[in-house]
């Protein structure tokens, strides 16, 4: 992975740094998203600076495609094509079906799988063409069993992997891969802001006992993007902790 540029939205989330990282040590030039009104670019570079990486940011909204191909575009010019695509954007807006609105819908679908669309959609024509790619989606255990509440959030994450399944057959001949990671609970920021007794009642539901800690969702991610995963394609990967088995 030595030198290949590695495009990974959302990766000034807490999953996402740590995904940032992992391939930044494994060799690779990394480029994080994010969006201004929602995170603070500028803020985290600085500590990723002071932490001794050399990131660039790029700063637009991956669930609108021309925004998207503008963030690709910034990209290329910058560092060279990309050469392996992390979708880890992601939104929640949880609500029982029976009074979800169409604005919870909307925004969830558009995040998490219509920017899956736009990000990859305008790589992988310069990944067939160079004989080389990964694009590695993360998804969640959501969208394998489903989660009361979560309509919007599981449809979009099994929708990820349906996504997933389709394009690794057209792309195989080709040296694309293209992979689903799955994680259960992570111990990111957001999850441990969550009252405790609440996040008790979640571990009870993980045979393993304890959260996931956002490096292990990361450290898949590197074995994927790794050039001796290239007979790995269509896959999901579920890091759960034996939450669920299939």
């Amino acid at each position: 992975m030595k030198g290949k540029v590695a495009l990974v939205t959302g990766g000034t989330g807490g999953i996402g740094t740590e995904i940032c990282k992992a391939l930044a040590a494994a060799g690779c030039k990394v480029v994080a998203t994010w969006l201004k009104g929602v995170d603070d670019g500028e803020g985290w570079l600085a500590k990723r600076k002071e932490e001794g990486y050399d990131f660039m940011i790029a700063e637009g909204d991956v669930s609108k495609y021309e925004a998207a191909g503008a963030i690709i575009k910034e990209v290329e010019a910058k560092l060279g094509p990309v050469e392996i695509l992390v979708n880890g954007a992601g939104i929640t807006k949880d609500g029982f079906f029976h009074k979800m609105k169409w604005e919870q819908w909307e925004a969830v679908l558009r995040v998490n799988l219509d920017s899956v669309f736009n990000m990859t959609r305008q790589v992988i024509e310069g990944m067939r063409n160079r004989g080389y790619g990964r694009v590695i989606n993360i998804s969640s255990v959501n969208g394998q069993k489903g989660q009361a509440g979560q309509a919007n959030y599981s449809a979009a994450k099994a929708g990820m992997h349906g996504f997933t399944m389709a394009l690794a057959q057209e792309v195989a001949s080709k040296g694309v891969t293209v992979n689903t990671i799955s994680p259960g609970y992570v111990a990111t920021n957001m999850v441990m802001a969550i009252k405790e007794e609440i996040r008790n009642e979640l571990v009870k539901q993980i045979p393993v006992g304890r959260f996931a800690k956002p490096e292990e969702i990361a450290w898949v991610v590197t074995v994927l993007a790794d050039d001796r995963s290239a007979f790995i394609t269509g896959a999901n990967i579920a890091v759960n902790g034996g939450m669920y088995m299939s």
